[in-house]
């Protein structure tokens, strides 16, 4: 499966300057490409503002999101605030090709921005299929939880679409491989470039891993680019049949 991550600066709570950068980014991906990645809440940018800001669900977000998946034949994946029940969420939706969609509200809010104190947590854990592939999906300080993003045995690889910034970085990095290696799956992380309403750089390093925790496709930092890495399932397969770690992985279970 091909896979391609738009690494992009964001304007700040501009949602028609967002949808129309995507859909000129949108038009040039490489034919025979599977799945797209774009950042965090892509739409406005990491915004502590829902109120003014939310789209009930399922809405103009979810609309363009299911036109793209259809009009270019591929997948697409990012997050955006929605209203759902009166509450707000940091939501990710997964468009297919055919027009469906499935969503993951973001279990982990990023209580040093006060993201707690606007939006509700999401209590699902969420994996998607999409050709042959079992994917999770995850968004930006969910990183930082690996009990929440532990494989099962029941996915083959991790998208994340992130808003981390550059002071933050090497975390990002690690946290990255350290994902990847210890869950034998692939890892597509999309974080975007630039500065926010905040004045907070983010320098992205957007990429794509695979289960050994190699880095098989890289964003250069403080550009905006697409990049993009192939994923082999017999590797993966070749991977976890010559060191089968998850043989003996601890059971638990999550009390939400």
């Amino acid at each position: 499966m091909k896979i391609a991550v738009i690494q992009s600066k964001l304007y700040w709570e501009l949602p028609d300057n967002n949808f129309e950068q995507f859909e000129q980014k949108l038009a040039g991906i490489e034919p025979g490409t599977h799945l797209v990645l774009l950042p965090e809440m892509f739409t406005t940018g990491f915004s502590m503002s829902p109120a003014s800001l939310a789209e009930r669900h399922p809405g103009r977000t979810v609309e363009w999101m299911k036109s793209m998946a259809r009009k270019h034949g591929f997948a697409l994946a990012g997050s955006y605030i929605a209203e759902t029940g009166g509450k707000y969420f940091n939501r990710m939706v997964f468009a297919y090709p055919n027009g469906t969609i499935e969503t993951y509200d973001k279990r982990h809010l990023f209580r040093m921005a006060n993201e707690d104190a606007h939006y509700t947590s999401g209590t699902q854990r969420v994996i998607v299929t999409h050709e042959g592939w079992r994917i999770l999906l995850a968004v930006c300080y969910d990183l930082r939880f690996p009990v929440w993003l532990r494989n099962r045995n029941d996915y083959d690889l991790m998208i994340l679409v992130a808003n981390f910034p550059e002071r933050r970085r090497y975390a990002w990095n690690s946290l990255l491989v350290a994902r990847a290696i210890e869950n034998q799956v692939y890892v597509a992380a999309c974080n975007r470039v630039g500065t926010d309403g905040n004045q907070i750089n983010h320098t992205g390093d957007s990429q794509i891993i695979d289960p050994m925790g190699q880095i098989i496709a890289q964003a250069k930092p403080n550009t905006e680019e697409v990049i993009y890495a192939s994923i082999d399932k017999d590797y993966l397969h070749s991977v976890r049949s010559s060191f089968p770690v998850h043989l003996d992985a601890d059971s638990f279970e999550i009390k939400l």
